[in-house]
């Protein structure tokens, strides 16, 4: 009988046990997750969204978004709230981002130069021209969310976020969609929104990633199987177009995307418990300048469904407390740096680029204009790293993916009253003889032939070195004197202007060394041909007239080797060659010509030294004014006029001493001196447009500065009144241009980058 008992008791207790937990269950708060769907642009519906759901009070214990909705979702799972989302996103320049734009504050002169001369890039391999995989790397995005979620760097499991979360992606290869919940957080929800052909694939894992949504844009099996028992989803994907919103390779590439996930949000939707659906439809995925609009959208849904919310929070009984605010961190130190994936460029190339030392603290500011540095060389697909504490600092995890393609054919064509017109062909080799090495090939055709020839190797810290080979000529009328008192030219005081052919042909080899990429020191040796030549004097009788019996003969007057030390010093941190609107300028260049094969038999050694200095500052939002002052000097008493400075004409790149001057014609004021100031306003009334003022002052003579004469008041003068617009050929640039001392004027024209 007792042992009865006791199996009577002990029956009725765990009866008790089974009730008491039956209770508790029926009481235990349900657990919340929130989904958000992908759809570029208007995913920023999601921050509206979430504003609401915070003001109802809801506690969201599981969050799995894909594309956008990864982004915005794994900022708020890292603890921002939807108010930072909102100040964040308002202040991102998300065009800027998309494109991967990298200013030219991140290339060296190489670079500068290189991206300031052609129109068109094409990949070249096994001599078959293909296209780039995608338009952008995802690089500045990728810089971006590192700075966002450093505070959660270390976080490798996303399930230990202080809000858990997940996110999809698509495998390429296979088209099975892929759940990331694990690894690098800003690395993975890159990859989920890495959209074909508007992004670079990504790599995790030895996995070739694209955008989830392709697959599942809508992740809520994924969330409930993390323990929500209610789903709020916010759903910002289009519905299939019609033929008339089908208007650009976006849109259309959006449309195959939606084929399948369309169908799947007919289930879905019925089983999300709280569906908010933004009307959004007349958005585009790229319409990231009406973000205000597509947030207040997001708000406006969301507080359709207020009701649900307020319900749900109560069977919450949940008591929110106010989200600490994440304070952006701006610093940090880099103890270590491991480097992966870089085979064909050296750590010390890598390094060069990056531009900071280990265990010193930098900005993240540095930390981005690093990466900047590396992606403007082109040399990789992919440049992703991890951050990741060690006990002391931060370690720099760089993963590479470096570019396969090594050759490009590259075009561009060009106008303009000296060299005429002009296309230019373009093959680049990368690592042509070695690592960290480029070489470049340009054939000029047009109205002269011409070409240029580059190798240059860049060693990053190191000394770099280059080589240079230029072939160019062009013919001008110019002032007499220039040539006076050379071989077989007589002093003939009724000519003023005669017509000259110039061929310069210069070969550089040189090493440089640079520092932030903006500044460059050089130092060279250089050989120099020149040519000048007429047939004006050859057709002129005794009478100054013309005499057609001599039309094809020519007068020389030089054809000289050059041989020379040279220096340089540049500094130039203008944020656009042709339309800056802020940054400065210095160009410091010293020639000494040791050698000459001497065709006038008047060489002796002298050295020739310039400089130009010039500043730009944005006086309005669309106005900047740029002064820039220049001078030039010849040391020495050589005979030799060929390197003499002539001012006159409009336009960049010119060869030897020769200078723009408004007012004047090409070439027009010769003298071994010269001193030169200008100034001119930009304003841009329209993106692209620009309208354009110069004036500009000189003083040139022989012997300028051992007279004092440079420092008087100037004695030439000429002013230009122009438009300039940003084509994609490059800049088009018209110009008036007068000047009080002369009844002529001229118009200027140029088309195109200047080569």
């Amino acid at each position: 009988m007792p042992k009865t008992s006791s199996i009577i008791l002990l029956l009725i207790a765990l009866l008790g046990l089974t009730v008491t937990a039956q209770e508790e269950s029926l009481n235990k708060p349900p657990k919340v997750g929130l989904v958000l769907s992908g759809g570029g642009a208007k995913g920023l519906a999601h921050i509206g969204a979430l504003k609401v759901i915070e003001e109802a009070g809801i506690k969201v214990d599981y969050i799995g978004g894909t594309s956008m909705g990864a982004i915005v979702g794994a900022l708020y799972a890292s603890g921002y709230s939807a108010q930072q989302l909102d100040s964040i996103f308002r202040t991102t320049d998300f065009t800027d981002l998309i494109q991967d734009n990298v200013p030219r504050s991140a290339k060296n002169f190489y670079e500068k130069d290189d991206s300031e001369r052609y129109a068109l890039t094409l990949p070249f391999e096994n001599f078959k021209i293909s296209f780039p995989q995608a338009i952008s790397g995802g690089q500045n995005i990728y810089n971006l969310l590192v700075q966002l979620l450093f505070h959660v760097k270390d976080v490798q499991d996303f399930r230990k976020l202080p809000t858990p979360f997940l996110c999809m992606a698509t495998n390429v290869e296979t088209g099975e969609a892929i759940l990331l919940d694990k690894g690098y957080l800003p690395e993975a929800i890159v990859a989920s929104g890495t959209f074909p052909s508007l992004f670079e694939p990504a790599e995790i894992d030895e996995q070739v990633l694209i955008d989830g949504g392709v697959v599942n844009n809508y992740p809520i099996d994924q969330v409930r199987e993390m323990g929500a028992d209610i789903i709020i989803g916010v759903d910002v994907q289009h519905d299939l177009a019609t033929r008339e919103s089908l208007s650009s390779a976006t849109e259309i590439l959006l449309q195959i995307n939606n084929y399948r996930t369309v169908n799947d949000m007919k289930r879905k939707s019925k089983e999300t418990d709280i569906y908010i659906r933004p009307d959004i439809d007349e958005f585009s995925v790229i319409a990231f300048d009406k973000g205000s609009q597509i947030v207040k959208s997001g708000e406006v849904a969301a507080q359709n469904n207020i009701d649900q919310l307020k319900e749900l929070a109560l069977v919450q009984k949940n008591h929110p407390k106010p989200r600490k605010i994440i304070k952006a961190v701006d610093s940090l130190t880099i103890n270590r740096m491991i480097i992966e994936g870089n085979d064909q460029y050296t750590r010390g190339y890598i390094k060069g680029k990056l531009r900071f030392n280990l265990a010193e603290k930098i900005s993240f500011d540095d930390l981005r204009q690093g990466m900047s540095n590396l992606s403007a060389t082109g040399n990789f697909k992919a440049i992703r790293y991890d951050l990741v504490s060690n006990g002391l600092g931060t370690d720099l995890v760089l993963k590479l993916k470096e570019n396969p393609t090594k050759m490009f054919i590259k075009m561009s064509a060009h106008y303009d009253d000296l060299y005429k017109s002009a296309a230019m062909i373009n093959l680049t080799k990368k690592n042509f003889l070695m690592k960290d090495d480029v070489a470049s090939f340009d054939f000029i055709l047009g109205d002269h032939i011409r070409y240029n020839m580059q190798y240059y190797l860049d060693k990053g810290y190191y000394w770099s070195f280059g080589i240079n080979s230029k072939l160019t000529n062009f013919d001008a009328d110019t002032d007499f004197s220039l040539i006076q008192g050379n071989f077989n030219v007589p002093s003939d005081p009724n000519i003023q202007r005669i017509n000259i052919d110039v061929t310069d042909l210069t070969n550089q080899i040189y090493l440089q060394t640079v520092l932030q990429e903006e500044f460059a020191f050089t130092i060279g040796a250089e050989h120099k041909f020149l040519n000048y030549s007429t047939r004006t004097l050859n057709r002129l009788d005794e009478n100054n007239e013309i005499n057609l019996s001599t039309s094809n003969q020519r007068t020389t007057f030089e054809n000289s080797n050059y041989f020379s030390a040279y220096s340089q010093i540049r500094l130039d941190t203008y944020d656009d060659k042709y339309f800056p609107t802020k940054g400065l300028f210095f160009d410091g260049d010293f020639h000494f010509y040791v050698l000459s094969s001497d065709f006038n038999e008047n060489f002796s050694q002298f050295a020739i030294g310039k400089a130009k200095l010039g500043g730009t500052i944005s006086l309005l939002p669309n106005l900047s004014l740029q002064l820039e002052s220049e001078g030039g000097v010849k040391l020495g008493t050589s005979q030799v006029t060929s390197f003499d400075f002539v001012l006159g004409g409009f336009g960049n790149d010119f060869i030897n001493n020769f200078v723009p001057f408004f007012g004047y014609d090409f070439f027009s004021l010769p003298g071994n001196s010269f001193v030169k100031g200008s100034g001119r306003l930009d304003y841009r009334f329209a993106p692209k447009h620009h309208a354009l003022f110069s004036a500009n002052f000189a003083n040139i003579a022989d012997d300028l500065f051992r007279t004092g004469d440079w420092f008087q008041e100037p004695t030439f003068s000429g002013y230009g009144v122009g438009y300039g617009f940003e084509s994609f050929l490059g800049p088009i640039q018209l110009y008036y241009s007068w000047s009080p001392e002369i009844n002529d004027g001229n118009f200027f024209v140029s088309l195109g980058y200047w080569f």
